[in-house]
């Protein structure tokens, strides 16, 4: 499901995309038309060129957050691990917790005492899409 969630936003960050680059070249067709000069003209096209890349950009932007949304939506749906001993859920495997910051990992109470942990034998791997 988050998989159909996921195209189906990438596909309408498309369209915005591709909404704001015919909206450019409106833009700059009439710019070149009230323009005097040859600078005038090549300015008009340098800020078609601009509101392109940036609508690109928000673009590739668009289509992180919904990855990083499919992959939250994957990470709440595990179950805890069992034995790990107070570390976070899934942190045996390397596992963080949701992306973007929300990381829901809480500490023991400062009543209770200490449960026994061993040491972290391997380092977790980084995070590929951040």
């Amino acid at each position: 499901m988050q998989t159909v969630k996921e195209k189906l936003s990438n596909m309408a960050s498309a369209a915005k995309e591709h909404t704001k680059i015919c909206g450019a070249k409106v833009d700059e067709k009439v710019e070149k038309s009230t323009a005097r000069t040859e600078e005038e003209k090549k300015i008009a096209h340098e800020k078609r060129k601009a509101k392109e890349h940036g609508a690109k950009t928000d673009l590739h932007a668009a289509k992180a957050a919904h990855k990083a949304e499919k992959l939250n939506a994957k990470r709440a749906q595990q179950r805890p691990m069992v034995g790990t001993h107070g570390a976070p859920v899934g942190a045996a495997y390397g596992h963080h917790g949701p992306l973007l910051g929300t990381h829901g990992a809480t500490a023991a109470p400062a009543t209770a005492a200490p449960a026994t942990t061993y040491p972290v034998t391997a380092v977790p791997p980084a995070e590929k899409y951040l």
